[in-house]
């Protein structure tokens, strides 16, 4: 039965949206007329989500998450698959995760499975997410597998949360220390320093290098904000050239700091997804193509597409993956014992463990390294600033004396 997404006034002139099955537009008013609400404007989910689906709203990754978690819940307990959609429909308080669910929900109740329901939605669900409820389906676990997957969700959410975080109070306080040594050098040192240079006497080296670089930003400050804007968007139509993007992101990796972040949430995101794919009965080779596209850095990816050429020849998985020298040498080592032993799931699900902590602890060091060096940095700058403006005063009053 199809869905139909409404707007309805209540007696009381209050509206009210929502979404409900009906056999037509004709039979969804009628339900509405039955419900003592006055229909404004019905229209079917699906034929009012191709747009949105490109240019509108999106589930977030939040959104994904709790519904996930639901669905699991309610499939746990033994309730038909349309019967669990229909009660995240109801809870849901977004509009788009109403519409996008009730979508789905019109597939299921058409004879399409729930994987192939979603496939219908790549923008909201990804690859990962609809192998997975593939593999559910196959094995008739599905509700196990939801389990198993709001699990994934949640881990990934959290992780990316806390790097987040970890960095959103250094950015604010480099933004903000260096908007304001730009006003103190564009509008505040040059009021000061034109008294000095009224009175045409010798000024001091850093007065005089305060006075010229406040001279050059004035004058050139808007053309440097330009070129800066257009450095940015050079570097962005560059990143679309395989061959640059790929010579970027091997530097990235090459990062002293940064570049093991980088390595360590790609890995951990990696070998989560793997793990969770292996472990629910996903042939190998279709996991490792689900987990390549979950890497965000060209080089890894490079890495896993040389791999999976290798695993196709029959070469184990742990030497095809250190082929490329671009993973941890731990992972690849807890790859190789569970190739050994069979656990190959659970190896990976440790290993995405191991560097999931391992890349939260080192972005708490970074930033705890950071803070007091952007405090070291400004407190320098002020210093320097301070001392330009007030040694031409102390001179001067040595003179009248």
């Amino acid at each position: 039965m199809p869905a139909f997404r409404y707007e309805a006034a209540e007696g009381g002139g209050k509206l009210q949206r929502g979404v409900l099955d009906a056999d037509s537009p004709r039979h969804a008013r009628g339900l509405l007329k039955e419900r003592g609400l006055t229909p404004l404007e019905v229209v079917p989910v699906q034929q009012g989500d191709a747009m949105p689906q490109v240019f509108g709203a999106r589930l977030s990754s939040g959104d994904l998450a709790l519904c996930t978690r639901q669905l699991a819940s309610l499939l746990g307990a033994r309730l038909p698959i349309e019967q669990a959609l229909n009660a995240v429909i109801e809870q849901a308080e977004r509009a788009a995760v109403r519409d996008r669910f009730a979508a789905v929900r019109s597939e299921v109740v058409g004879g399409q499975t729930l994987s192939q329901a979603l496939s219908r939605h790549p923008r909201d669900f990804p690859e990962v997410y609809r192998a997975l409820v593939a593999a559910g389906e196959q094995s008739g676990e599905l509700a196990q597998v939801m389990g198993k997957l709001a699990d994934y969700v949640e881990s990934r959410n959290t992780l990316s949360s806390k790097l987040l975080l970890a960095f959103t109070y250094p950015a604010i306080v480099s933004a903000v220390a260096l908007l304001v040594v730009l006003a103190l050098l564009t509008y505040v040192v040059p009021q000061i320093v034109s008294v000095f240079e009224q009175t045409r006497q010798s000024l001091p080296l850093p007065t005089q290098i305060l006075i010229a670089l406040s001279g050059f930003l004035r004058q050139w400050g808007w053309y440097l904000l330009g070129l800066a804007v257009l450095a940015v968007i050079g570097l962005r139509l560059a990143l679309r050239s395989p061959s640059f993007r790929l010579a970027w992101d091997q530097r990235l990796l090459r990062l002293p700091l940064f570049g093991r972040l980088i390595r360590g949430a790609n890995t951990a995101r990696f070998a989560s997804t793997l793990s969770i794919l292996t472990s629910s009965g996903v042939p190998l080779i279709r996991g490792l193509e689900a987990g390549l596209k979950t890497l965000g850095n060209e080089a890894l990816k490079a890495n896993v597409a040389d791999a999976i050429s290798r695993v196709r020849e029959g070469v184990p998985l742990s030497k095809a993956l250190a082929t490329g020298r671009q993973f941890p040498p731990m992972m690849v080592h807890m790859i190789a014992s569970g190739e050994a032993t069979g656990e190959l799931a659970q190896m990976l699900e440790r290993t995405a463990a191991t560097m999931s902590a391992e890349t939260e602890r080192k972005a708490m060091s970074l930033t705890s390294i950071l803070e007091p060096v952007m405090v070291l940095v400004m407190g320098v700058v002020v210093l320097f600033i301070v001392l330009a403006v007030l040694m031409p005063i102390i001179e001067t009053n040595q003179l009248v004396r």
